[in-house]
């Protein structure tokens, strides 16, 4: 039965569901679940009409918040979880490869929610995806690329609050904008930090509770606070 019913729903979504379901899924679990995801694609169909651009399937969450959606675009296979929160408002517009998805209360917040300068915005390469209860912070530009995976409670920023002058209050001091970038086939792990300035270079690793201060050479294990590169993934030598 749970084959049959894999088989239909790969037919109507153009998916290929085969090897997503192991002899564990019994029927009940298969159908409750693929209930479930048919009740985010009918959602899915009323928000896309506020989408920017948007193709092939659909899927929103409950709870989920999106604001500004015309700043929005998104490939195909388009997946928001339950109660994230989505806004459009900035300069670039966020800009979703297909297969994305932004995993359940994530935040991704171009922009101030109470007025002020829109941030410059997103850009999210193919297969890859935003980790639960992750904040993206993407005032400057935040460019990830293809196959990252993204681990929950990753916080990236693209900014800095300015602290110089020690007669002011830092907060009427205001901020200044940068950029993360995050390179092909990366695996960012729970509960790192990411900050302004950084390049992630392709087939990286960070290792979770990392803060990221500096750039990280292509395939490249860091882990710390601050984060220091442990080994390269192509080599065996290691860094006492």
């Amino acid at each position: 039965m749970a084959s049959l019913i894999t088989k239909l729903t790969s037919k109507f979504t153009g998916l290929d569901l085969s090897t997503r379901f192991g002899k564990e899924w019994d029927n009940i679990s298969t159908l409750g679940l693929l209930i479930r995801m048919a009740s985010w694609w009918l959602r899915g169909m009323w928000v896309r009409l506020r989408f920017g651009a948007s193709k092939g399937l659909f899927l929103i969450g409950k709870g989920v918040t999106i604001r500004q959606a015309h700043f929005i675009s998104v490939g195909a296979n388009f997946i928001a979880q339950d109660h994230c929160e989505i806004n459009g408002l900035s300069e670039n517009g966020l800009i979703f490869g297909d297969k994305v998805t932004i995993g359940s209360y994530a935040i991704i917040r171009p922009t101030n929610l109470y007025g002020g300068d829109a941030g410059v915005g997103l850009k999210i390469g193919n297969n890859s995806s935003i980790g639960p209860y992750s904040y993206i912070g993407c005032s400057g530009l935040i460019e990830i690329g293809d196959n990252v995976m993204m681990s929950p409670r990753v916080s990236i920023y693209s900014e800095n609050h300015n602290f110089d002058q020690v007669d002011h209050p830092m907060i009427e001091q205001g901020v200044t904008r940068s950029f993360v970038k995050i390179e092909d086939d990366c695996w960012i792990a729970a509960n790192s930090v990411i900050l302004a300035g950084v390049t992630i270079g392709k087939g990286s690793v960070v290792a979770a509770g990392s803060v990221v201060t500096k750039d990280v050479a292509p395939y490249s294990i860091v882990a710390g606070n601050p984060a220091k590169f442990i080994k390269s993934r192509k080599i065996t030598e290691q860094i006492a």
